[in-house]
């Protein structure tokens, strides 16, 4: 890590499709950057395909690489909720499966702590009819997936919306939240 970078943390989240987990934290003050990947399971360097397939036990998601003196971690969280179905625990919305299943991997103990607070928030607020299944798990390596995944509404914003939309995840996010993401 450069001089530059070590004052910056790392997020890991997994909320179904990854294309529609990097809009929300990209280009906010103090996010370096979004990637999207694959982390959890158990094979090296796991292809789109592989992790797909079911056999790898990884979950797509996104890693941040932020400040946490102008973007904090509890942030990162809130917008992480407000990104999912977190009652969910077959995957999010028409995307089905482990792969798609939600999950805060941690990076630290205080990491863990925040997430644990912030999902017992979340589970006493009233907000949702059902238990939060998204899983907080100890982060593990980090495969970046390839490279036309990688700020997939940027490189094809019609495909992008038209899945947001279609998959349930837009109506669900403005029902529950009332963001619009335009």
């Amino acid at each position: 890590m450069n001089k530059l970078e070590e004052n910056f943390e790392l997020a890991t989240f997994a909320g179904g499709c990854f294309w529609c987990m990097v809009k929300p934290f990209d280009e906010q003050p103090g996010i370096l950057k979004v990637v999207s990947g694959y982390t959890g399971g158990t094979k090296e360097n796991p292809t789109y395909q592989e992790v797909c397939g079911g056999n790898t036990g990884h979950y797509e998601a996104v890693q941040i690489t932020f400040d946490p003196l102008i973007y904090s971690y509890k942030k990162l969280l809130e917008i992480f909720w407000q990104q999912i179905d977190p009652m969910d625990a077959g995957g999010q919305f028409y995307d089905r499966g482990q792969s798609y299943q939600t999950a805060i991997f941690y990076h630290s103990e205080e990491q863990r702590k925040a997430a644990e607070q912030s999902k017992s928030e979340l589970e006493t607020s009233g907000r949702f009819n059902r238990s939060i299944a998204t899983e907080i798990l100890p982060a593990l390596a980090f495969y970046e997936a390839e490279e036309y995944h990688q700020h997939y509404y940027k490189k094809n914003p019609v495909h992008y919306e038209r899945y947001q939309a279609g998959s349930g995840r837009k109506s669900f996010i403005e029902r529950h939240w009332g963001i619009d993401d335009e």
